[in-house]
This record gives structure tokens, C-alpha cells and sequence, in this order.
């Protein structure tokens, strides 16, 4: 089973990557969310935590249903249906994409020690935490960016779930609320910049600079 959910968010980062509108981009990060709470539940069962049981939860009704409906809201209220800002283009990004997957295995079976078994949910782990920071740098528009941080969170909460049989239960519910905030308050900056300016590529915006 946790072989699915591994596949699952390998593809799920990959489709990310490939992604050239927002809607895509979000329906991806839904899928990744997905199958982060499915491999968190496989480890709840594993480890016998009853705080990894409620993070799962938290993790299914906020990042699978909960933040990806309010992003698709705010598209409709700002009728985002345009291109993400490609700086790399798909063919490029996919090929960084393949170098951040074997730099991520690589790194967890040498550097940190692990067994071939033991190293692939870190590796993953590192590969979804590298694509948030790419989707961050070569997506322009501020939404692309957004779900670039959610991203990289969704990978740092895997790879402290399958180092550290996941963190400090009140640790993992703080993350969550302040997650959750920073998203409706980047949802609410989008939409202001979208009404104000009638665009949400940040690259339009830097030319406003005296």
C-alpha cells in the first residue's frame, strides 16, 4: 500500500511540473495531498499513533478538499484561466524535474544513510520539497507561487513523518492553522492585485519599481 501512495506523489509532483494553466496546477496538488494523507495513514497504522490518525484527518480536509477549493474560488472570482509564466519551458522543466529526483535518492541513500528500502520516502520527501522551490522560481504568477510554498510544505511534513514517524502532535497542528491562514491571506493579496491591476503575473508587477 505505501508503494501507491509513493507512486501516487511521484506522479502527482510530476504532473506539477508539467502544468502550464493554474487549474491544472491546482487539480495536481490535490492529487499530491492525496496521497500525502494516504502514506501519513499507512504510517499512523505502522507506528500505532493515534496524533498521526488526526493529522491525516487534518491533512484530508484541509490540503485535499479545503485549500484546493478555496484556490479554485478565487480563480473563478478573478477568472484565472491563463498560463502559469513558463520561465522553463515543459520539455526543460521536466528534465530539471528528473535531475531533482535522482539528486533527492541520491542524497537520502548516501548522505543520510539510509538502506535502498528506507531511503525512498525521504527521497520523495526531498524531490516534492526541491519541485515547491522550482514551481516558486520559474512560475510567475502569484497563485503558481502560492501552491509552490504549499508544495514545499507538503514535503517537509512527509520527510519529518518518515525520519521522525512524524513531529510534536501540537507542532503539526500549529503548521496546519498557519498554513491554512498564510493561504486565505495570500488568496486575499491575489485577488487585490488581480482587481487592481487586472493580472497576477509578478513579473508585470516588478516593472512598477521607481
Amino acid at each position: 500500500m505505501q508503494e501507491v501512495s509513493i507512486f501516487g506523489l511521484l506522479v502527482a509532483t510530476f504532473l506539477m511540473v508539467i502544468a502550464k494553466r493554474t487549474p491544472a496546477l491546482v487539480r495536481s496538488f490535490r492529487y499530491q495531498s492525496f496521497f500525502l494523507f494516504l502514506a501519513t495513514l499507512i504510517i499512523a497504522l505502522e507506528e500505532k499513533q493515534t496524533s498521526l490518525y488526526i493529522v491525516a484527518g487534518l491533512i484530508f480536509i484541509l490540503k485535499v478538499i479545503g485549500i484546493p477549493y478555496f484556490l479554485q474560488y478565487t480563480m473563478k472570482k478573478i477568472n484565472v484561466r491563463e498560463n502559469l509564466g513558463l520561465i522553463a519551458n515543459i520539455q526543460v522543466s521536466l528534465l530539471l524535474a528528473l535531475g531533482f529526483a535522482y539528486m533527492s535518492w541520491v542524497f537520502s541513500k548516501q548522505l543520510m544513510s539510509f538502506s535502498e528500502a528506507m531511503a525512498i520516502l525521504p527521497a520523495v520527501a526531498f524531490f516534492i520539497l526541491l519541485t515547491g522551490m522550482f514551481l516558486m522560481i520559474f512560475r510567475l504568477t502569484a497563485m503558481a507561487q502560492i501552491i509552490g510554498l504549499l508544495v514545499m510544505e507538503n514535503g517537509l511534513f512527509l520527510l519529518a513523518s518518515a525520519v521522525l514517524g512524524g513531529m510534536p502532535f501540537f507542532v503539526e497542528i500549529a503548521i496546519f492553522f498557519d498554513v491554512f491562514v498564510s493561504v486565505v491571506i495570500m488568496g486575499f493579496f491575489v485577488y487585490r492585485i488581480n482587481k487592481l491591476f487586472t493580472h497576477i503575473d509578478v513579473n508585470r508587477l516588478s516593472r512598477l519599481r521607481g
